[in-house]
């Protein structure tokens, strides 16, 4: 059984004419999943890029992860931080944005100053940084890790679509979302970073139309 209260999709209209399709990318991901398990009279398919989902994806080994795993996952605990984060990153926000791109994409060229600007101009607004980590807050705490285990036992029975990077989060996605649904396909796109929407624009709008057209 889904939330017993009326989604936002259906309280607006969205869905007057029926399911919609929902994709995501990184946060998105989360947020589409979530939706399409509470809600799965609402969403018609679900595609989702480069991300593992909170408490379903199964965590890290312990110890010192290698160079390449920490620079793709040391933010998941410092964006759980109660204000330092805040205090380290205001004024700060190009400096971060920009070490972030080139760390995480193979492609940071695909990320052009003017969309650099933006991102800047997007993230140095008044609590736009707490609203942001507010995300990682939320998903990673231990209510929110369990309501999600709890609905991987509802397994979505709608047509996913789940691509990684494998420079990003590989074929962990794919693998997580054939454990929450019965309709999964999907793969790792080569050569890219986390950024798949900017890095692989055209491998993506490929994979979704064909994904549409099933």
């Amino acid at each position: 059984m889904g939330i017993p209260y009326e989604s936002g999709l259906t309280r607006f209209g969205i869905t007057a004419d029926g399911a919609i399709d929902v994709m995501g990318h990184d946060i998105g991901t989360w947020i589409g999943y979530a939706y399409a398990a509470e809600w799965p009279e609402d969403v018609k398919r679900l595609a989702v890029f480069d991300a593992a989902l909170p408490g379903i994806t199964p965590p890290a080994p312990p110890g010192i992860p290698s160079p390449e795993a920490n620079a793709r996952t040391w933010h998941f605990a410092f964006n759980r931080l109660d204000d330092l984060p805040e205090i380290l990153l205001q004024g700060r926000e190009r400096a971060f944005l920009t070490w972030l791109f080139q760390a995480k994409a193979v492609r940071p060229w695909t990320i052009t100053p003017a969309d650099l600007d933006e991102y800047v101009r997007i993230n140095s607004g008044p609590g736009a940084t707490r609203a942001a980590l507010a995300y990682y807050r939320q998903n990673l705490s231990p209510e929110d890790l369990a309501q999600g285990r709890a609905r991987a036992a509802r397994k979505l029975v709608i047509p996913v679509l789940a691509f990684g990077a494998d420079a990003g989060v590989g074929g962990a996605l794919i693998d997580t979302m054939r454990l929450v649904a019965t309709d999964v396909r999907g793969g790792v796109f080569a050569g890219c970073g986390h950024y798949i929407p900017e890095e692989a624009p055209r491998a993506v709008a490929d994979q979704i139309l064909g994904f549409m057209r099933r």
